[in-house]
C-alpha cells in the first residue's frame, strides 16, 4: 500500500467522521442521495435535507413514483435544482432499466443522470468496495497542495493531472473496507484539516511530504479560478392577494428555478404600472413595494423587486400552471429561496391581511 494511502487511512480511523447520518451503511442509494446533496452544499445544511427526503423517500421505487413537484418540494432551499430533477429522473430511469436495483459499478452509475466520474466513483467504493479514484473539491485541493500544483484546478489540462495523481495513490489492498476508509478520509481531510481557508497543517498527516507546506505556499493554492464580474439582472415579482390567496406560477423545466413554483415575473422591458393592473386577466390594485432582494447564482447576480397588489377581481378559471394557495401551502411547494423568503416577511407581518 502506498505511504499516502496509508498514512490515510490510519489517519481516518482515528480521526475522520463516522457518524454522518449517510455512513455505516452499504445501501447505494442512501450514499447517492448524499453524494449529490453534498455537492456545492456544506454537510451542515444538508443533514435535515437528507434525513427528511430518505424518510419520505427510502428507496429508489418510491422515488421513482413520486411527482417531480414533491421532490423538489423537499429539495426547495437546497438549491441547486437540477441536482433534485436528475436524481428523480435517474430514480425513473432505474426502475424502467435495472427493475429498480442501483447499477454495481462506477462505468453503469456515471450513465445515469446527474452523476459525473468522481461522483460515481465514491458511490462504488462506498457500497460495492470497488477501487476507483475520487476527485471532488476536497480531494482537489489536497491533491493541489501535495504535489504543489500551480494551475487552477478547473481548468482541463489541471484536473487531468489531478486524475492521474488520484489514480496513482490509491491503496494496493482492495477490500471493501479499505476502499472505503481510504475514500472518506480524503473527504475528511479536505473539510476538516487541508480547508479552503486557514488550514490546520500542524496537525496535518501528510505535512512532512506535502509542497505547499513546505514552500509555505498552502495560502496560494489551488490557485484561485480566473474571475470575470458577474453580470446583474434585475427582475420584478407580482405578489397578489386575493384574500388570503397568493398566485404562484410553475416555471418551464430550463433555465433558473426550472420546475419550482414561483411569483409571476416581469421581463424588465414591460411597463411595470400597466402590468400590475392587468395581468393574466386579474385586475388588481398597488398597495406597495416590499424590500429589494440580491440573491447571487453562479454566473450572475439578480436584483429583485416585489410589487404587492391586491386583487380586485380575476378569471373563474387560472391558466394550467397556475394556482392560488394561501402562504402556508406555498411554503410547503417546490419555490425558490429568494421567493420563499419574501413569503415569510410578508407572512410575519400584520399589514396586509
Amino acid at each position: 500500500m502506498s505511504t499516502f494511502a496509508n498514512t490515510l487511512i490510519h489517519w481516518q480511523r482515528q480521526h475522520g467522521r463516522r457518524d454522518l447520518p449517510w455512513q455505516n451503511t452499504r445501501d447505494p442509494y442512501a450514499i447517492w442521495i448524499a453524494e449529490i446533496m453534498l455537492q456545492q452544499t456544506q454537510v451542515a445544511t444538508v443533514i435535515p435535507y437528507y434525513q427528511r427526503f430518505i424518510t419520505i423517500f427510502p428507496d429508489i421505487e418510491t422515488l421513482a413514483r413520486a411527482s417531480l413537484d414533491a421532490v423538489l418540494a423537499l429539495w426547495s432551499g437546497l438549491g441547486y435544482y437540477t441536482r433534485g430533477r436528475n436524481i428523480h429522473k435517474a430514480a425513473c430511469l432505474m426502475v424502467a432499466r435495472y427493475q429498480g436495483r442501483f447499477p454495481s459499478n462506477a462505468a453503469a452509475i456515471e450513465q445515469l443522470p446527474g452523476i459525473g466520474r468522481s461522483t460515481a466513483a465514491a458511490i462504488a467504493a462506498f457500497a460495492y468496495g470497488e477501487r476507483c479514484a475520487i476527485l471532488d473539491g476536497n480531494v482537489k485541493r489536497v491533491l493541489t497542495r501535495y504535489f504543489g500544483i500551480n494551475g487552477y484546478p478547473g481548468e482541463k489540462k489541471t484536473e487531468i493531472l489531478l486524475w492521474e495523481k488520484a489514480e496513482s495513490l490509491l491503496p494496493q489492498e482492495n477490500t471493501h473496507e479499505c476502499i472505503a476508509t481510504y475514500t472518506q478520509a480524503q473527504m475528511d481531510l479536505g473539510a476538516l484539516v487541508c480547508t479552503r481557508h486557514h488550514p490546520q497543517c500542524r496537525v496535518c498527516p501528510l505535512r512532512s511530504n506535502c509542497v505547499a507546506f513546505r514552500e509555505n505556499r498552502t495560502t496560494k493554492l489551488p490557485a484561485p479560478k480566473p474571475r470575470k464580474p458577474l453580470p446583474n439582472r434585475e427582475a420584478t415579482f407580482l405578489l397578489m392577494i386575493d384574500q388570503n390567496s397568493i398566485l404562484l406560477e410553475k416555471r418551464s423545466n430550463t433555465g433558473i428555478w426550472g420546475g419550482l413554483w414561483c411569483l409571476p415575473q416581469l421581463p424588465a422591458s414591460i411597463d411595470l404600472k400597466l402590468s400590475c393592473m392587468q395581468y393574466s386577466g386579474i385586475n388588481a390594485a398597488f398597495i406597495a413595494n416590499l424590500p429589494v432582494i440580491d440573491h447571487t447564482f453562479t454566473h450572475f447576480k439578480l436584483r429583485i423587486s416585489t410589487c404587492l397588489l391586491k386583487v380586485i377581481d380575476r378569471p373563474n378559471n387560472s391558466l394550467e400552471e397556475q394556482v392560488w394557495v394561501t402562504i402556508d401551502e406555498a411554503l410547503n411547494l417546490a419555490i425558490p429561496a429568494p421567493v420563499r423568503k419574501i413569503l415569510m416577511e410578508v407572512s410575519s407581518s400584520t399589514n396586509f391581511f
